[in-house]
């Protein structure tokens, strides 16, 4: 049997999508390369797909025949609010369409997943989650950056970004102090305050920090600086969301493992 024909018989044999429910799924970071089958087998099932902003046009290839519904949130842009998303996926369910939530990366990772799932089983709609590769594993792998090193970290944080000066920020000094590799999401907008808050932590400044912009696309670009210099770096390339901001000695792997000169590498 062919890997086309051993792909095609798994799509085959993967659970069934049934009218009235509404199965969560991750679409990886970006390339198509990383969804995985059962979100394609999903996909091929779909009657409707509620899909985020970002998802690539070749995903939204799989679902052929579907009825495709962009209820994408947007930094900074007019945007549904979640609790409109909720309703809409509820609504659909109850009209006996087979729905699928396409998120990107993966939808119980900082992509309000966990509040859909709740909302539908609050209304009484069966649901299924199928996971994606979160965007940070994604990108740190599609740049050289091992998330973990023997020898450079015991632990990896992924946090959010989007809170600084808020009440519910987090506590940017403990972070430091543990002396582990951060991991950022929805952080550009206030990059410059979050390397403040590290440092004000204890961080050095000379710590190795990147952003990796559009991560696993044709667009995908990485900058590499420290904590110290990373936002006027960021600002003199002209990095802008999405993207992701890394710190800590883990960055410096990349450039030890040459990723720059390797096949695939950006």
């Amino acid at each position: 049997m062919s890997a086309r024909d051993a792909i095609a018989s798994f799509i085959d044999r993967a659970p069934r999508l049934q009218p009235g429910h509404v199965w969560l799924a991750g679409a990886g970071p970006g390339d198509p390369g990383m969804v995985t089958l059962d979100v394609v087998a999903a996909l091929s099932q779909a009657e409707v797909v509620v899909h985020d902003a970002l998802i690539d046009a070749r995903v939204l290839e799989l679902a052929a025949g579907a009825e495709l519904v962009d209820m994408g949130k947007r930094g900074g842009r007019p945007s549904p609010a979640q609790e409109e998303i909720n309703a809409r996926l509820i609504a659909l369910a109850r009209a006996g369409r087979r729905v699928v939530r396409l998120k990107g990366g993966d939808p119980f990772i900082f992509g309000r997943g966990g509040e859909e799932a709740l909302a539908l089983a609050l209304a009484g709609i069966p649901f299924r989650v199928l996971p994606g590769l979160t965007s940070a594993l994604g990108a740190l792998a599609a740049t050289g950056i091992p998330a973990t090193m023997r020898g450079i970290n015991h632990a990896v944080t992924f946090a959010t970004g989007h809170a600084v000066g808020t009440d519910n920020d987090l506590d940017w000094a403990a972070l430091a102090r543990t002396g582990q590799p951060i991991v950022i999401y929805m952080g550009m907008r206030n990059l410059e305050a979050i390397a403040a808050a590290l440092a004000a932590g204890g961080l050095p400044g000379d710590t190795p920090a990147a952003v990796i912009a559009s991560a696993t696309t044709g667009a995908e670009r990485t900058v590499v600086a420290t904590l110290a210099t990373i936002h006027a770096e960021v600002a003199r390339q002209g990095i802008g969301a999405p993207a992701l901001i890394v710190v800590g000695h883990i960055v410096e792997m990349r450039e030890k493992l040459g990723h720059d000169r390797l096949e695939g590498g950006r």
